[in-house]
């Protein structure tokens, strides 16, 4: 008899186990940004909190599909979410069934933690990825429903001579098995042994190797992993986005998913790349806030000062960071290019930014002379 290729082939599937000892340390370091971003994320009100959920889970949406080689339109998803939080949205952007469906998916997921997961909500959460199926594909998306009886193969390369990367388990007893992962989901919330990121990445592993539907496997996933951590984070994950740091790392994504869906039930290297994965996302998010916070501080110090609208709108980009935020510095030039000014009133305003001390002077003179943002120390 051959020997079992797949992990849910082994013995005692599906129960995992892992390392404790070497996850502890990223364990540690997750709780930790864990516990700094929702202090930090608490500090932030208003507008600019709205602003920053709405830019994550945005993100996260957008790049749970790009995952999937699939390119959404994103006004239209941040036209669905905007009008979810009461937030302006562009007013060119229209929501599309697509985006509406994607849009009640994360909030269902992140909104309604506290609902149990069961196989009504989770088929329906498959309707919202597939508002509009396309019913002229030779195979059709069985929308809301579970997969036929065909193979459900991950493959690549030629189509005389695939390679498959991974089978899900078959058809027959898939029930059993989706119910199995269910009713495992919806007790361990209840499991004070087990960490809630740990139940997160055992949870978006267990699924996505059952595949239970013919498409949308991936994304369900994530929302699986969104929903698990908004149960353990209590609303951190509002603020951070796991899918774009799975995107960041697709190759290692799928490679890691392919030799544990290849090994035993020692799940360790699958932990170890989430945990990381998740770490990432955390310390981004950090950064994030930690700008929208020196912003806020800096606006505080400075709203005073009677700013022009070309003044302000530099000092916003200067403050935003990031590929619009000239992180090396701005220019007399690249001033005068911005505000559309000459010359010598890019020159005078720079000169103005200086004396009201919103701006410093970098090392450096002449033509090549830039300049940043004069930093605000938080209050003591």
């Amino acid at each position: 008899m051959d020997s079992p290729r797949w992990i849910w082939q082994k013995p005692h599937w599906p129960h995992f186990r892992w390392q404790a000892e070497t996850l502890a340390p990223l364990l540690r370091d997750c709780q930790h940004a864990q516990g700094r971003l929702l202090g930090m994320a608490g500090a932030v009100a208003g507008e600019p909190r709205a602003q920053d959920e709405l830019d994550t889970l945005l993100q996260n949406i957008i790049t749970s599909s790009a995952i999937e080689g699939e390119s959404l339109n994103v006004g239209s998803v941040r036209s669905s979410l905007a009008r979810r939080l009461g937030v302006a949205a562009d007013a060119g952007a229209r929501p599309t069934p697509r985006s509406e469906g994607l849009a009640e998916l994360m909030f269902d997921a992140i909104q309604h933690s506290d609902t149990p997961l069961d196989m009504p909500r989770l088929l329906h959460w498959h309707v919202w990825l597939f508002p509009q199926p396309d019913t002229l594909l030779a195979h059709p998306v069985r929308v809301g429903r579970l997969r036929g009886d065909e193979p459900m193969q991950v493959v690549s390369g030629r189509i005389d001579r695939p390679t498959v990367h991974f089978e899900a388990p078959p058809r027959a007893g898939l029930e059993t098995e989706l119910n199995a992962f269910l009713d495992w989901f919806n007790a361990s919330r209840g499991d004070t042994r087990l960490d809630p990121l740990l139940r997160a990445g055992i949870a978006h592993f267990w699924f996505v190797t059952l595949h239970p539907f013919d498409d949308g496997n991936g994304r369900l996933t994530r929302a699986i992993t969104d929903l698990a951590l908004a149960q353990g984070e209590h609303q951190a994950i509002r603020f951070h986005a796991m899918s774009a740091s799975i995107l960041g790392d697709r190759a290692g994504y799928y490679r890691v998913l392919e030799s544990s869906q290849k090994a035993d039930l020692d799940i360790t290297a699958w932990l170890h790349w989430f945990l990381s994965t998740l770490l990432n996302s955390l310390q981004q998010a950090l950064q994030r806030i930690d700008r929208v916070l020196a912003k806020a501080r800096f606006w505080q110090q400075h709203h005073h000062h009677g700013l022009l609208p070309e003044q302000i709108k530099l000092l916003n980009r200067l403050l935003d960071g990031g590929e619009r935020g000239f992180e090396s510095g701005i220019s007399a030039a690249k001033y005068q290019a911005l505000a559309r000014v000459s010359k010598a009133t890019a020159t005078r305003h720079l000169a103005d930014l200086l004396d009201k001390g919103c701006l410093e002077r970098l090392p450096g003179g002449g033509r090549s002379t830039r300049y940043q943002i004069k930093a605000v120390q938080p209050a003591a």
